[in-house]
């Protein structure tokens, strides 16, 4: 073993716990039969794909990262595997052209037309839609589709499998239904010959020999199917079993909603004779109203909402904390996760090797975090145009120059995207929420005090010394705490209820700058 392989199984992070588990208890330490380990991710395209498909993937990317590190000479592939042979129950709220797709429910998403009218159908566009962000963020996965598996016959000999053990399958989840869904459940849902919806009847004989059902229609025609091909596709958790038996999928992660489905589909997967992959069970992420992200109702934030405002490595970071903890998801968690992402990795070269393993950095980065001086954080520059009242990013570079001689666009990339970012977030977000008020007769003395005390201070002063001179004048008994000397400079000079740490922001906006705008503060006058 490696001494990078012994230090990761100390690790506290997550997904090197994650990954030793798999290794010792799920492989006992081996490679499995087929070659290699497994990992899986699942799609179900019946909506456009959202920021928790994302979240899944990314997730899933830092245990298999962490499992090369513990056992580098064992090949791993990831699977992102599309349920589109999932009949369609409703039409998205999200998409146009609604009346195309209504008359085609119940059946494959793979054979409803696409309303958007780029693919071959809507299975097919929202699978492209997957993969295309997939492939913006430079994951390395293979795309599976369950149409192409099930029409190929891959699926064949699992299924096979399920009409062999066909009564341990129903009693596996017979007991979980009400009365009435007991008499019409099968694992089995024959697809329609005449009209390809996927339908939910009552089998009434089966036949192990010949690989056949026999089913009901609702007309009360007896029909004879193979179970084969896309004859039939497979009942929800019976389909997960099946996959997991046919494709020997080692690891795989589910969201907080399917914990009953797991304990079910691992049954089923027993029963035919296969091993359920090791599972992460992780918490959901809810809207700005509390309520569970939807891909159907397209609520919450989408993966190109957050890139508008912020890097992918910070949406990373929002991922990586704390899976098994629900969170919310929406705008204003965006600054805060850019700026714990720029703490982060301004730690990274300093740490130890230990302490890197440990650090969310790694696992974003898989070991190989970008090296760049952080300058300045998302924050500060929120607050900069802010109080610059400016969408124009030259404007901002033109004050990040003279705190920062040495930086620019070209050798400060990260922080120029921040730039982007802080522009794009402050024109949406900071600037129409903004309200100044006028400073009481306190306040006002304490603003030109605080000019004074700028005065008094080399124009090289550092961000300590301001802050210090900025203290000192908070400590005065009229404020009766510092957070409400700070509250007052940020709610008159910024328009705003919280800000940044007041000697950055003034060593940034530069002093000169400041002593204008405390000049007009102490006179009582509005700075809207």
């Amino acid at each position: 073993m490696s001494d990078l392989a012994a230090l990761a199984r100390t690790s506290s992070a997550w997904p090197f716990q994650e990954a030793k588990t798999l290794l010792d208890e799920r492989l006992g330490g081996k490679c499995p039969d087929k070659g290699y380990v497994l990992f899986e991710t699942g799609y179900g395209p019946s909506g456009l794909p959202h920021i928790g498909t994302f979240g899944e993937v990314v997730r899933t990317t830092m245990v298999r990262n962490a499992f090369k590190i513990l056992a580098p000479e064992t090949p791993t592939r990831l699977f992102a595997f599309s349920d589109d042979m999932d009949g369609l129950r409703k039409v998205p709220d999200n998409i146009p052209n609604k009346d195309i797709v209504a008359p085609h429910l119940g059946k494959p998403l793979t054979r409803i037309p696409d309303p958007f009218g780029t693919h071959a159908s809507f299975g097919h566009h929202n699978n492209a839609r997957l993969r295309a962000f997939l492939d913006s963020f430079g994951f390395e996965y293979e795309f599976q589709s369950a149409t192409e598996w099930y029409e190929t016959g891959k699926f064949d000999a699992a299924k096979l499998r399920i009409l062999e053990c066909y009564d341990q399958v129903i009693n596996v989840i017979l007991p979980t239904l009400g009365e009435e869904r007991r008499q019409t459940y099968s694992p089995f849902l024959p697809v329609c010959p005449e009209t390809g919806v996927v339908l939910q009847v009552p089998v009434v004989e089966r036949n192990v020999a010949a690989g056949t059902i026999v089913y009901r229609r609702e007309d009360g025609r007896l029909v004879e199917t193979p179970v084969t091909g896309a004859h039939c596709k497979m009942q929800w958790k019976a389909d997960w079993a099946m996959r997991w038996y046919a494709l020997g999928v080692d690891y795989e992660m589910s969201g907080k909603d399917l914990i009953p489905s797991v304990e079910l589909s691992g049954r089923i997967c027993r029963n035919i004779g296969g091993t359920p992959p090791l599972n992460l069970t992780y918490e959901l992420f809810l809207d700005d109203q509390g309520q569970k992200i939807s891909k159907s109702k397209g609520n919450g934030l989408a993966v190109e909402d957050w890139l508008k405002y912020a890097p992918p490595e910070s949406l990373a970071l929002f991922m990586y904390q704390k899976p098994k903890a629900a969170k919310r998801l929406y705008f204003d968690v965006i600054p805060r996760s850019v700026d714990d992402y720029l703490t982060f990795l301004g730690k990274f070269d300093t740490d130890e090797t230990q302490k890197r393993l440990d650090s969310p950095v790694w696992h974003i980065h898989n070991g190989q975090p970008p090296r760049e001086d952080s300058h300045l954080t998302f924050s500060i520059l929120l607050n900069l145009a802010s109080v610059c009242n400016s969408e124009d990013k030259a404007v901002l570079w033109g004050f990040i120059q003279r705190y920062a001689p040495g930086a620019s666009p070209e050798t400060a990339p990260i922080l120029d995207k921040l730039v982007d970012g802080a522009v794009a977030y402050y024109r949406d977000f900071v600037k129409p929420a903004k309200q100044y008020r006028t400073a009481t007769i306190d306040e006002a003395q304490a603003f030109a005090d605080l000019e004074a005390a700028l005065r008094a201070l080399p124009a090289d002063a550092s961000a300590e010394e301001i802050q210090s001179a900025v203290y000192d004048i908070g400590k005065r008994d009229c404020f009766g705490e510092l957070k409400a000397w700070f509250k007052a400079c940020y709610e008159v000079l910024l328009g705003q209820d919280q800000g940044p740490r007041m000697g950055s922001f003034i060593k940034l906006y530069g002093i000169d700058n400041t002593i204008t705008l405390l000049g007009k503060a102490a006179k009582g006058e509005s700075l809207a």
